[in-house]
């Protein structure tokens, strides 16, 4: 599992639906049109066959993204499918944790690792405004459930965006660090309804100014990573338990390190999150060749771009709703 750039893959990215409860202003429009018809998404048998040769080809980290992974029927069944017949050494999921405080025990007890939650404000009517309609407490009761279980590190991520929440950044980094809880702060990038609305070329802001902002408040020591081997540099705070990420795509991008593939819910493996092309695996998974469909992951990392383009004005059609990110 090397690509191209000598770059080793070990990470694969798990859509398991395009439908969201939420229709966050950077991710897609309110007007998002009709969810994609349940028969072209892969089964969950599907999807574990997929992750059973990805993971005899080398892949050993798991994450179930969407969409919204907890709309999706029989997500804590996949989990424990997934755990029981893969050999996976992290399995985690990302959520915007609307649902993860009723779902959150039995999601632990399938075998699920850990957790990263969106949130992007602390403020219930810029939250409701972000996403278009979502409840902050049942967010904020969502992480507290998840630590209760064990889902841990909870990571919680933060997309950073000038004019809109980032006046909030010391806020969320104390709410972090008061609970034992990683969170990461994130570029806004050029996808989706951000690139669409032009909300990103209005609302960028680097991680290296909100990392300038934090070190004015708090006092940032370097952290080694936290699990799961993403592309985030670390920071602590003395006496704290918690710690602070920044991950930056665009004011420093991390492609030269990427260990990741990405698969749609309908089967299509995408190498990049910026490139909208990818191979698709549903055909052959449905006809039994599972051989070929072996073939096709080789290929996917052999033929990974070196990196995402987005500095070259590359476009890219694709939503976080179709990748999760």
């Amino acid at each position: 599992m090397i690509d191209g750039q000598g770059r080793p893959i070990r990470y694969l990215r798990l859509s398991v639906t395009d439908r969201c409860n939420l229709s966050c202003v950077y991710c897609r429009s309110a007007a998002c049109g009709e969810p994609v018809p349940r028969e072209d998404l892969l089964s969950l048998e599907e999807i574990v066959r997929v992750v059973q040769i990805a993971c005899e080809l080398g892949i050993d980290r798991v994450r179930i993204t969407g969409g919204e992974p907890l709309v999706r029927q029989g997500v804590v069944k996949l989990i424990r499918m997934l755990r029981e017949s893969c050999d996976i050494a992290d399995l985690s999921l990302s959520t915007n944790g609307l649902r993860l405080a009723s779902r959150a025990s039995e999601l632990r007890r399938a075998g699920l690792d850990r957790v990263n939650v969106s949130l992007d404000s602390l403020k219930p009517a810029r939250f409701r405004w972000i996403t278009r309609g979502g409840n902050l407490d049942d967010v904020l009761a969502g992480i507290e459930r998840a630590q209760e279980v064990g889902l841990e590190p909870v990571k919680v991520n933060t997309v950073v965006m000038k004019g809109i929440n980032d006046d909030e950044v010391v806020d969320l980094a104390h709410f972090a660090l008061e609970r034992g809880l990683t969170i990461r702060f994130i570029e806004l990038m050029p996808i989706g309804e951000a690139i669409r609305s032009g909300l990103w070329r209005s609302a960028y802001l680097s991680v290296s100014e909100v990392q300038r902002r934090l070190a004015m408040e708090l006092p940032l020591l370097p952290a080694e990573p936290t699990q799961g081997g993403g592309p985030a540099q670390y920071f602590r705070v003395e006496g704290s338990q918690g710690a602070i990420g920044f991950i930056a795509p665009l004011s420093a991008p991390f492609c030269a390190h990427c260990n990741r593939i990405r698969l749609t819910a309908t089967g299509e493996l995408r190498p990049c999150l910026a490139h909208d092309e990818g191979l698709s695996l549903r055909e052959p998974l449905r006809q039994g060749d599972l051989e070929r469909v072996r073939e096709l992951l080789i290929r996917a990392i052999r033929e990974k771009p070196q990196g995402h383009g987005w500095k070259q004005d590359q476009p890219t059609t694709t939503t976080m709703a179709d990748l999760g990110g």
